[in-house]
């Protein structure tokens, strides 16, 4: 079986000036990138989702390892405690450290 690749920036595209035209200009300069990474899925979907209830699809999220260390990187880059970095990507405080148990020891 043959794995299909998503066309994340055409789905985004798309859904932005269909459904969220007043947020395109806020999305303009990710929507422009030639490709997407997992982190700029992830900073559209917060645009996106602003003011709602971000929680509903909380379980569906998953990230690869780039993304992982990115997030990693960006704790470190700002000091932030596991806590503070958790709310920022919104995402559990036991997963932050599992992958930093698993990646960085």
């Amino acid at each position: 079986m043959r794995k299909k690749n998503i066309d994340y920036k055409k789905l985004y595209t798309e859904m932005i000036f269909e459904k969220y035209p007043q947020k395109a200009s806020a999305c303009g300069t990710i929507l422009k990138k030639k490709e997407f990474t997992v982190m700029d899925v992830i900073r559209l979907n917060k645009i996106i989702s602003s003011g709602k209830a971000q929680n509903i699809n909380q379980k569906y999220k998953s990230y690869d390892r780039t993304a992982i260390f990115e997030i990693l990187e960006y704790q470190k880059k700002h000091r932030l405690n596991n806590v503070a970095t958790a709310r920022h990507f919104n995402i559990s405080r036991n997963t932050l450290g599992n992958w930093k148990k698993q990646f960085l020891i």
